[in-house]
């Protein structure tokens, strides 16, 4: 599976972005598909969750602001930021579990996923 990222770039605070995954290669609507950011000098954490049936998951940090989502037609996946905030500047991977979850709700820890894009920078200003 090859993912690639696009739709970042800087915005002000308050403001929105949408941020889009192409997924390709052996695809598959079974799999659960998220989106990770990593800030500098930070570790990768888990922003939302789309599982197979459509069920979401989100970090506390942007819950209520940005909304995953996804196009079976396109193995393409989004997240639309909304009210975003100087603290949620980071560079934004989505990354695909293709392995059986039998947890609930899907994991948003990295160490889950098995396929990762290589990222896209959104730059929040104050």
């Amino acid at each position: 599976v090859e993912l690639v990222e696009s739709g970042g770039g800087s915005a002000q605070t308050g403001g929105s972005l949408r941020l889009s995954c192409e997924a390709s290669g052996n695809t598959d609507s079974n799999y659960f598909m998220a989106w990770f950011r990593q800030a500098p000098g930070k570790g990768r954490e888990g922003v939302a969750v789309i599982d197979s049936d459509g069920v979401t998951s989100y970090d506390d940090s942007v819950k209520s602001r940005f909304t995953i989502s996804k196009a079976n037609a396109k193995n393409t996946l989004y997240l639309l930021m909304g009210s975003l905030k100087p603290e949620d500047t980071a560079m934004y991977y989505c990354a695909v579990l293709s392995h059986v979850w039998g947890g609930d709700p899907a994991p948003l820890e990295a160490y889950h996923y098995d396929y990762w894009g290589q990222g896209t920078q959104v730059t929040v200003s104050s």
